[in-house]
């Protein structure tokens, strides 16, 4: 008798929660064209060839480079109605891609200039936010983010803003930009001002530095989570810790690759990770400037890791279960999980 072929569960239909996605880069690549011609704005040839620009950050150069042309796309959101229009977009991408929760991360300070000032523009994000959620499905929430390469006085100011949205939407603190910039230290009254407003710190760290700076995070930032995290696949006693500590990496497969900070999709340290019993959860990160989104970061875990069914079915859990999304919100998710897992291919 020929042995029966069962194709895979569909990616797309296993529920789960996307929290590392980024402003602007979540932006379709249309949509940036659509709103640079609205706005007369010049794009490079990086940002219009319909493929994502080849970029290594690995060092300062590449760094920069990548930051320009993330700057250039941003001074794209000009309106309230782009603003609405990014969030409603990236909330459809996530819906199709089966994420039922999303929390997106902005700096305010980057958009306040055009949209009125730091409250006006963060209180469009929260309406935009809540208008797409709505509308999509998608529960969604904000973490607003400080950059490292600011000064610390600016984060504790965000960090004040964050707080006084606790209730309206904001549920997290992080730190973003070069790792490689700025001590996590000088940041710690920022985080302390979040912490003690209830949200939640997810900093950036161990992704363009290593182990060290993942450290940094739990010892002077005190993170729930680590934004990518992955370099910690260099310490086995910092594994054991954040699996210890139950805390979640937010693993962003494509954009290491995309970045340099791995040569190789099979090198990225997912296994690794996995292996030592540490939560993460997958993102997309940038999808404008690395080409892929949600769901492709669970096919490479699928297709080049060789994560089974039920494996990736646990990563789509332990994102729901690390997520800031309401009690009821996480029940549907995880029995959804369930359902996709026992449906069988």
């Amino acid at each position: 008798m020929a042995r029966e072929v069962r194709a895979a569960r569909e990616i797309r239909e296993l529920p789960k929660a996307h929290l590392h996605l980024h402003f602007t880069g979540s932006m379709r690549p249309g949509t940036l064209l659509e709103l640079a011609d609205r706005h007369g704005i010049h794009l490079p040839e990086a940002l219009t060839s319909g493929e994502p620009p080849r970029l290594r950050a690995t060092d300062e150069r590449g760094w920069f480079r990548f930051q320009r042309l993330y700057d250039i796309a941003r001074s794209c959101l000009r309106t309230p109605e782009d603003i609405h229009r990014l969030v409603r977009e990236a909330a459809e991408e996530d819906a199709a891609d089966g994420s039922g929760w999303l929390e997106i991360q902005v700096d305010p300070t980057s958009y306040a200039p055009r949209l009125g000032g730091l409250i006006p523009t963060l209180e469009i994000i929260l309406d935009a936010v809540r208008t797409a959620s709505r509308d999509t499905g998608v529960g969604m929430a904000v973490v607003v983010a400080a950059n490292r390469m600011k000064h610390p006085l600016d984060a504790r100011t965000l960090a004040r803003l964050a707080v006084r949205y606790a209730d309206q939407g904001v549920v997290g603190f992080g730190l973003s930009n070069d790792e490689r910039r700025g001590l996590a230290r000088d940041f710690d009254r920022a985080f302390a001002i979040a912490r003690e407003g209830g949200l939640i710190a997810a900093p950036h760290g161990g992704e363009l530095s290593g182990p060290a700076s993942v450290r940094d995070c739990l010892d002077d930032l005190h993170a729930q989570r680590v934004g990518h995290g992955v370099r910690a696949a260099e310490d086995p006693r910092l594994l054991k810790r954040l699996a210890d500590r139950g805390v979640t990496c937010e693993v962003c497969p494509a954009s290491n690759v995309a970045l340099g900070v791995y040569d190789k999709p099979e090198d990225v340290p997912l296994r690794t990770l996995w292996d030592a019993g540490v939560p993460m959860a997958l993102g997309a990160d940038d999808p404008l400037l690395f080409g892929s989104r949600l769901a492709a970061q669970y096919d490479l875990a699928r297709t080049v890791h060789g994560f089974t069914d039920a494996e990736l079915a646990v990563l789509a859990r332990q994102s729901v279960e690390a997520s800031c999304a309401p009690a009821a919100k996480k029940a549907e998710l995880l029995a959804g999980i369930d359902k996709w897992l026992a449906a069988g291919a």
